[in-house]
């Protein structure tokens, strides 16, 4: 299969959509395994809003189409229920929600865990990394352009949601008599 040449745009966005793949992966297996205590819903924020920014710009371009109509294997898949298990402990309490299935088609809501949804969108980019690193870079751009649009788009949309409302809800909600102390306290200086 011909690769995208050294001077294509393509090359451009393959290369910084693996480098996003790569942050992605990697900030999501560090907040997993403890690494970032206290800071791990903004640095989760921070991973998927720029994943999915990567994302947007595969949506742009015209549909990247690989002169083979079939997909190289990509090795040995990657096993992410260590990470969605890690991922489900760390965000106990708050990892289930509801969101509406389909905003366009329908109003029906469905179940939803954010750790079923980091670890979704950690095997589909990580199955476009493994294309792009064994030299298949058209193919993993395919992939990664096909699998935003069909999968790990929607599910990091909904996963930054959930992640940006639980990060407001702790800095936001407030005990009563800590608000009227504050707004007190704020009147009178």
């Amino acid at each position: 299969m011909p690769e995208i040449s050294a001077d294509s745009e393509l090359r451009d966005v393959a290369e910084q959509m693996s480098a996003q793949a790569r942050t992605f992966l990697s900030t999501t297996s560090q907040v997993a395994s403890g690494g970032f205590p206290g800071a791990e819903l903004s640095l989760l924020i921070l991973a998927t809003s720029d994943l999915l920014a990567a994302g947007a710009r595969l949506a742009a371009i015209t549909d990247v189409v690989p002169v083979e109509r079939f997909e190289p294997d990509a090795g040995r898949e990657t096993d992410m229920d260590p990470l969605r298990i890690a991922l489900a402990q760390m965000f106990d309490g708050f990892d289930d929600y509801v969101e509406v299935s389909d905003p366009v088609l329908s109003a029906d809501v469905a179940p939803a865990a954010l750790s079923g949804d980091l670890a979704c969108v950690a095997d589909e980019i990580a199955k476009g990394l493994q294309h792009f690193d064994d030299g298949h870079e058209l193919e993993g751009l395919w992939w990664w352009q096909f699998s935003y649009l069909s999968s790990w788009g929607e599910r990091a949309s909904s996963a930054l949601r959930v992640l940006q409302g639980v990060l407001a809800h702790l800095r936001l909600d407030v005990a009563d008599d800590v608000a009227a102390e504050a707004e007190y306290d704020a009147l009178h200086a």
